[in-house]
């Protein structure tokens, strides 16, 4: 996971260092934003020591796509974390003020937000100041609530920055949600395939499994069994319950289908190949000086197969396709949905290159029978956690969570 530490100018920016170490105990990535004020109390080397990554400390630092850069980390990051967070801070953050690189941070990113508060007793509880956290909170903003004792400004009470263990601990809540998925089973396909045409060449596609990974991982992270069938992906799997390897349409097909039967959902992120070569040649084909006609045969649809299985067994499989197109995307989508007779298309725009194949982000639309959704440009990672909420209810209005089985 890649956590964003902002750091606000308060005495308590000294237990950031500590956050910031504990948060890569616990196999996190960290990167450090400070505001001009934090630089006062701790020195940006301290985190760049630590972190081993630049420390960002100004919105306008010359280098390129400097100014757009709070934008690129927004679509990648997995949790903002403030701490400490000043008054000054809390503020801006409540009322949209973005003058820096850290208050731009928040208002581009759709991660979720943690927030430590630190400061004077009688400034927390100052009523402009529980107005903008309560403004937070409605905004779905999380709070580690500051401890009681002594303030280094001489008072007893409460608003010194919680200790950097218990924010750590509230960090790891954040990003790794409860086993909402315990004792479910889900198959989820990723990756392209290959077509052989003959020993060295195929026909493919430009599929990293990065998506599919992401969902996987989230999948996984909320107790579900997960069972992953990847094909030639460019990037190493994650580690799951079963990991099935396959090369071609057919063998996915085969692999799905065969799994697919126990399980209680199944994604089909995979970038599966319409068609196939009609003949695969067992030695390579030389070159000529003519022309070379390639007959290409219809390869199974996986995801319209399960949806007719499906409705015509009952079986209660939540079912979710993707839609990779370059045009029409919604529209195509919306079709696509009928004809496969599935719950969730997920459609995206692939010729983007921010948010098409082998990108690290996505945007995308999620289409249902009951309308449309828009999910903004975010991590892959943040996308499969939004596409595992919806599964998620599709589950619990289709079945019960099953009982544990003694």
């Amino acid at each position: 996971m890649l956590i964003a530490l902002g750091v606000s100018g308060g005495i308590g920016a000294y237990k950031a260092v500590e956050v910031a170490r504990g948060l890569q105990k616990r196999g996190h990535d960290v990167v450090a934003i400070m505001t001009h004020s934090a630089t006062n109390f701790v020195g940006p080397i301290t985190f760049e020591a630590i972190t081993r990554r630049r420390v960002i400390t100004d919105q306008w630092e010359a280098g390129a796509n400097a100014d757009i850069e709070h934008i690129q980390l927004a679509s990648t990051i997995d949790l903002l974390l403030i701490a400490p967070a000043t008054a000054n801070i809390i503020g801006k953050l409540a009322n949209g003020i973005a003058d820096d690189f850290l208050t731009t941070l928040y208002t581009a990113t759709r991660a979720p937000v943690l927030v430590a508060p630190a400061m004077n007793t009688q400034m927390f509880s100052h009523a402009a100041v529980r107005r903008n956290m309560d403004r937070l909170a409605a905004d779905g903003v999380r709070f580690v609530e500051p401890g009681e004792g002594y303030l280094a400004c001489g008072w007893i009470g409460k608003g010194r920055l919680a200790e950097p263990e218990e924010i750590c601990d509230a960090a790891e809540a954040a990003v790794r949600p409860s086993a909402s998925l315990s004792g479910r089973r889900v198959v989820v396909s990723a990756g392209p395939t290959y077509e052989d045409l003959d020993p060295v060449r195929y026909v493919g596609n430009r599929s990293s499994g990065r998506m599919g990974f992401a969902l996987a991982t989230e999948a996984a992270r909320r107790g579900a069994a997960v069972t992953l069938v990847a094909g030639p992906t460019s990037v190493a799997p994650p580690t799951v319950d079963t990991l099935v390897r396959v090369r071609s349409a057919e063998e996915m097909h085969a692999a799905v289908t065969a799994h697919a039967r126990s399980a209680d959902a199944v994604i089909m992120a995979a970038a599966v190949a319409d068609y196939t070569p009609d003949v695969r040649a067992a030695q390579k084909v030389s070159k000529t000086e003519g022309d070379l006609t390639i007959v290409l045969r219809r390869t199974p649809d996986i995801l319209k197969a399960l949806g007719a299985e499906r409705a015509s067994t009952g079986r209660g499989t939540v079912l979710v396709g993707f839609a990779a197109e370059t045009e029409d995307v919604v529209a195509r989508a919306q079709a696509k949905l009928r004809s496969k007779q599935v719950d969730l298309i997920v459609a995206n725009d692939v010729s983007r290159p921010d948010a098409g194949f082998d990108a690290e982000t996505n945007e995308v639309t999620l289409v249902t029978s009951d309308g449309v959704e828009a999910v903004p440009l975010q991590s892959k990672a943040r996308v499969a956690a939004v596409i595992l909420d919806h599964v998620e209810r599709l589950l619990a209005a289709r079945a019960p969570r099953p009982t544990a089985q003694t």
